[in-house]
Formats: C-alpha cells, sequence, structure tokens
C-alpha cells in the first residue's frame, strides 16, 4: 500500500512528465525569427534599393542556423531530467516542418520570386500546432496571422509583397517568442 507521500510523488512526477521545455521553445522562436527578419529585410533593401540582382543570398545565412538549432536541440536535450511526450511531439513538428521546407525549396527553385506566401503558409502550421502542444494562445495567434499574411501577400503589389515576410515573422515568432521567454522565467506551461 503507498502512503500520501508516495502518491503525491507520483502525481506531481505525471505532471512533470506533461510539462513542455518551454525555454528551448522561446530560444528557436528567438533565434529563427531575428534570422528571418534580418534575413527578409536584407532581402528587400538588397532588391528595392540596391540593384544587387543576388540579393537572395542573405538567405544562405539560415544554413548554419539549421546547424545552431539542431546542435542547441541536442545540447539542451541531453542535459533535460526528463523528455515529454509534449518535447518530443514538438520537436517532431519543427522537424516535419524543416523537411517539407527543403522539399518546397527543391520544387520551387527556379521561381524564387513567387515562393514567400508559400513558406509563410508552410511556417504557419509549426506554429500554430506548437501553440496547443505547450497550450500557448499568441503562438496559435501567430500562426493564423502568418496565413493571413500569407494570402495579403499573395494579393499585394509585387513591391510591397516582401514585407509581408518580416510582418509575419514579428507577430508569429518574435513577440510570442519574447512573451514565452519571460512566461518561462516565472512559471512553466
Amino acid at each position: 500500500m503507498m502512503t500520501g507521500e508516495e502518491s503525491l510523488r507520483i502525481i506531481t512526477d505525471m505532471i512533470n512528465k506533461t510539462k513542455v521545455n518551454i525555454q528551448q521553445g522561446s530560444f528557436h522562436l528567438l533565434f529563427w525569427g531575428w534570422l528571418i527578419f534580418v534575413c527578409s529585410i536584407s532581402d528587400f533593401i538588397l532588391m528595392d534599393f540596391t540593384g544587387f540582382s543576388h540579393h537572395y543570398y542573405v538567405w544562405f545565412l539560415t544554413i548554419p542556423g539549421i546547424f545552431v538549432s539542431i546542435v542547441y536541440g541536442i545540447v539542451k536535450g541531453r542535459k533535460a531530467k526528463i523528455r515529454t511526450y509534449a518535447d518530443r511531439l514538438y520537436m517532431w513538428v519543427w522537424l516535419g516542418f524543416l523537411f517539407s521546407f527543403l522539399t518546397l525549396f527543391i520544387i520551387h527553385s527556379k521561381h524564387f520570386d513567387t515562393i514567400a506566401q508559400y513558406i509563410l503558409t508552410l511556417v504557419g502550421f509549426p506554429i500554430f500546432i506548437s501553440g496547443f502542444i505547450i497550450k500557448f494562445k499568441p503562438l496559435i495567434i501567430g500562426g493564423i496571422l502568418f496565413w493571413i499574411i500569407a494570402i495579403i501577400v499573395s494579393l499585394a503589389a509585387p513591391s510591397i509583397a516582401p514585407l509581408g515576410m518580416p510582418l509575419a515573422v514579428i507577430t508569429g515568432y518574435l513577440i510570442p517568442g519574447y512573451m514565452l521567454k519571460n512566461k518561462g522565467n516565472h512559471d512553466t506551461i
């Protein structure tokens, strides 16, 4: 027969196993938010104000970004005392996004000028699902805003359409990322 203390410990362990490591999630949102924001603004400036024909080269900065994310995830994952189902689900949702993005990149590689609305649509999905996994409304709203901005970008004039990406990143990555980081400093989800 279990004592009250043992029962309480088991219940506490079960609750802890359902929590998500929100610090790791906020790192990725902020890291990728700032990286994509800088790349998209740089791409826009180079394309519209300098006439540089290879303005898209700035996006190659995302390649080392992938490695930074992977290394950070591995290091933090090894340090974690508990790996929850939600942590694993969160990881697989974003890996699924990475594979989908690479597939889209390969398929659409000859038409980069019209790829933004597809990327925005694709990114909206893992943000939206991540918001449900960690029960965080600003992330859910961020995913929805990515989809709305994707529609606006597809209808917008070509001169302002490139500004959709940085706007989506602010609303879907950076604002929720800072809110999540701030929440992670005070309590857990």
